[in-house]
């Protein structure tokens, strides 16, 4: 019979692991219709958030995007760098990065556009705003207000009414009766009110009032009247005392409070951590709040950066395009008149010759309709770090000039001035002081706790709350006065005659300080890593001054060499012409030297920008960019609430008397706000007119590459030129005609007159000499300057002119203004031309 069971029961076990399985199994439910499209509809649709979001018109109203098939616009948009930078940070809520770095050096003679920026979408957490600084000071349980709070003056009160009806298990006869009843009926009611402060020290004051009103019938209260059995017997109970507790070892002292907060551990939950509270202090909630500052310098400096890189990239694009449509037209040229020859069948004109100048035209006009799309992404990546719409019917030209002066640094004193400057080591090197007050703090810890507090009371009972009654005296020598009938609780606590005290200390005492000795270790490795992390983050800043300062001198010595090949080049073409016409050079020759000019007047172009933004970095480097640019960093307006709130403020601390809370003074933590050079700027004590000293200027050299017959140049809409420049137009259609007979390189009015390329072609780039500086891009060249400028009166260049205003003699910095360009500096056009470019047939998809 058993083993029938046991048969049984292994054959439904097996059965049911069969059915079962070795995976979830959903339940089974008798009713179950199958309709699961209530839950298909709520759990498992893609929605939309429902926000209150209104699209930026940049967005949903820009134009068409400008392409090779696309040139219409309005006009140009002729931008400065100043303008540039201040459109940027105008825009600025989000600080906008292109998503990489531009390359030191670019010698593939492009301009480096790069993707579409992509670093807010896909980075949305990590991105820099201007609300940032003001969140972390707001951040609740972690803010400045929020630690600040713990100090306040806290009113709390209470008030509660009870009814009472219950019945007793007593006795009602003798002797139990008279003391006891067999229903007790209450009235009870009870009303608190209190003020507490905590101080700088850790201590805590507190004074309160309790009122207590009782109403029941025990037979043991007094009844009403004294003598008899009626009525109900009330009271009215009222105390006001005051008590503190103050800290004298673990958690005591001035400065354990402001980086740690005030904590007391006796008022915790059992069971939790006593002694080991987490750090929230004001000091650590204003070091993160100057943590977020640096970030967000940061932020305003990379994109204060990264807009005059973009800048002048575009700006190379456009001498990039200009150059290649140089070349491209010269090209043209060259294939046009060995056509015609082999049309007419005339010696240079065979089928090899023409297909051979055919390609070379073909291939230029390849190259240049890639750096004008090249030009048309540099310009929208400069619209997008400025803020604004991808087009609006404005094309953007930047009209400042680089700066082709030699410019020198000290080593030592941009090595002192990067580490006493860079914002990166500033952050570091606040949260190195982050870490050295929780070491303070966690060695404060390892005291025991050790606390004194004390109570003072004043008592009062009666019939009444307040009334007019007498005060209650239960003094049995005074038997008039010992019945409760008729009396004042106030009138009781008015005349002193209760009063109690208490005076005590508590103590806690970890054995052994396991987890505190830990904490404290905890924050001695966390400082030292800190620390170790700011030597290496000088060093590296000190390698990348080294490379900014190395890519700097590269790029001044490459800038020479290459305008020194651009008249070499030019003049090669020249020669080469003229030995074509005469059919003493081949075909290839002439156009082999119009393209080796192409590319020397390209590579003179990247090393020249190369060079302005070598400048750049090298003041990036050593943390002084902003001020390079005349950027500040300033607390916004504030709201008149603000203003109104803060007078108030600044009355009460001038009508109150000082309270010292500690005995120990706070060691000092901040050395006070950064030297900006902000009250600099009008810097007194030179003479208007000095020259400064070491200002790197705006050269006038080399000059700018002559305007071709823009084939692939885009050109606005309408031809009119505009009111500020109508005089710079009929300026150059008087120079057209002589521009139009030199065959050669014409480098126009900047120095290098038309008439002085046959003269000058054999004089080398000459040096504009400018000292170290950490000044703006403005001022007189100095008189040392001058003479040296004087001594090179042969070169190709003239001295910088302007109302500059100096620099002051303490070294600091006026206020940044970019020289916008002359217009009787532009580079002069071919004839026929007009003064702005055309639109060629190529760019207009038409065959040429």
């Amino acid at each position: 019979m058993n083993r029938r069971v046991h048969t049984i029961w292994a054959i439904l076990a097996f059965t049911t692991l069969a059915f079962m399985g070795c995976r979830p199994q959903q339940p089974f439910y008798l009713h179950e219709d199958g309709d699961l499209s209530h839950y298909v509809d709520v759990a498992s649709d893609i929605e939309y958030p429902d926000v209150n979001a209104t699209p930026l018109a940049e967005v949903t109203e820009a134009f068409e995007p400008l392409t090779l098939e696309n040139l219409k616009f309005k006009s140009y948009w002729r931008l400065t760098l100043e303008e540039a930078i201040k459109t940027s940070l105008h825009n600025a809520k989000a600080m906008r990065s292109l998503g990489g770095r531009f390359v030191s050096s670019a010698f593939n003679n492009r301009a480096q556009t790069g993707d579409a920026p992509d670093a807010l979408t896909t980075g949305p957490d990590v991105t820099r705003t201007v609300y940032d600084p003001a969140i972390t000071e707001t951040t609740p349980f972690s803010g400045v207000e929020a630690a600040l709070s713990a100090f306040d003056a806290r009113w709390s009160t209470n008030l509660f009414y009870q009814k009472n009806n219950h019945q007793q298990n007593v006795n009602t006869l003798q002797p139990v009766s008279p003391f006891f009843t067999p229903i007790f009926n209450q009235n009870t009611a009870t009303f608190n009110t209190q003020l507490t402060k905590v101080t700088g020290q850790g201590g805590q004051f507190t004074i309160r009032n309790n009122i207590v009103y009782d109403l029941n019938n025990n037979p043991t209260r007094q009844q009403d009247p004294p003598v008899g059995v009626g009525g109900v017997p009330k009271d009215w109970n009222l105390n006001y005392e005051m008590s503190f507790n103050q800290p004298l070892l673990a958690g005591a002292g001035a400065e354990f409070n402001r980086i740690a907060g005030p904590v007391n551990p006796f008022t915790f939950i059992p069971g939790n951590n006593l002694l080991t509270p987490g750090f929230d202090g004001v000091l650590l909630a204003r070091i993160n709040v100057d943590v977020s500052l640096a970030e967000f310098e940061i932020g305003v400096r990379n994109l204060v950066n990264d807009t005059e890189s973009a800048y002048w990239e575009l700006a190379f694009a456009w001498r990039n395009l200009e150059t290649s449509n140089t070349a491209l037209n010269s090209a043209k040229q060259t294939w046009k008149k060995i056509h015609l020859l082999y049309v007419v069948g005339s010696k240079g004109g065979e089928a090899k010759e023409e297909a051979q100048a055919r390609e070379q035209y073909f291939q230029f006009k390849s190259t240049t309709q890639t750096l004008l799309n090249e030009l048309l992404r540099a310009e929208g990546r400069l619209r997008y770090v400025m803020g604004i719409a991808t087009t609006d019917g404005r094309l953007i030209q930047p009209i400042d000039k680089p700066t082709v002066a030699k410019v020198n640094f000290d080593w030592r004193e941009i090595t002192e001035e990067a580490l006493a400057r860079s914002v990166d080591l500033r952050r570091q090197k606040w949260r190195i002081k982050q870490q050295e007050l929780q070491v303070i703090a966690a060695k404060n810890l390892l005291q025991p706790r050790l606390d004194l507090n004390g109570t003072y009371r004043w008592l009062g009972l009666g019939d009444e709350l307040v009334g007019t009654g007498r005060a209650y005296n239960a003094n049995t020598q005074a038997p008039g006065n010992r019945f409760l009938l008729d009396t004042s609780a106030a009138h009781t606590l008015a005349s002193g005659q209760f009063q109690e005290w208490a005076l005590g200390a508590q103590m806690i005492m970890p054995l052994g300080f396991r987890q505190e000795l830990a904490q404290v270790r905890f924050y001695q490795l966390s400082l030292a890593r800190e620390r170790a992390k700011l030597q290496d983050e000088e060093l590296e800043v000190s390698h990348q001054l080294v490379d900014a300062v190395r890519q700097l001198n590269l790029n001044y010595q490459l800038t020479q060499t290459n305008f020194n090949r651009t008249l070499a080049a030019d003049r090669q073409v020249e020669a080469v012409a003229a030995a074509f016409e005469a059919e003493t050079v081949t075909l290839d020759q002439l156009l082999e030297a119009q393209r080796r000019r192409a590319e020397a007047q390209t590579s003179y172009f990247r090393t020249l920008l190369d060079y302005q933004r070598a400048i750049i970095t090298v003041h990036l480097r050593k943390g002084s960019l902003l001020e390079y640019n005349g950027v500040y960093l300033a607390e916004g307006p504030w709201p008149a609430k603000a203003k109104f709130d803060a007078h108030r403020l600044a009355r009460q601390r001038d009508a109150s008397l000082y309270l010292n809370y500690g005995y120990t003074r706070p060691s000092v933590f901040s050395q006070g706000p950064i030297n900006q050079n902000v009250n600099a700027q009008g810097g007194e004590g030179i003479p208007e007119g000095t020259p400064a000293e070491g200002v790197p200027h705006e050269a006038v050299f080399p000059a700018d590459l002559p305007s071709p017959e823009t084939e692939l140049l885009p050109s606005p809409e309408s031809a009119e030129p505009s009111p500020e420049n109508s005089t710079d137009a009929r300026r150059q259609s008087g120079l057209r005609t002589a521009a139009a007979n030199k065959q050669g390189f014409d480098w126009g009015p900047l120095g290098l007159n038309a008439n002085d390329i046959d003269s000058a072609a054999d004089t080398s780039f000459a040096e504009g000499t400018s000292a170290s500086s950490d000044v703006p891009r403005e001022g007189r060249l100095s008189q040392r300057q001058r003479r040296t400028a004087s001594a090179h009166e042969n070169t190709k260049f003239t001295n910088p002119t302007g109302d500059r205003k100096p620099q002051t003699r303490d070294g600091s910095v006026r206020k940044v203004k970019h020289q916008d360009w002359n217009s009787a500096l532009k580079h002069e056009s071919v004839e026929n031309q007009p003064s702005g470019p055309t639109v060629g047939p190529a760019a207009s998809g038409q065959g040429s």
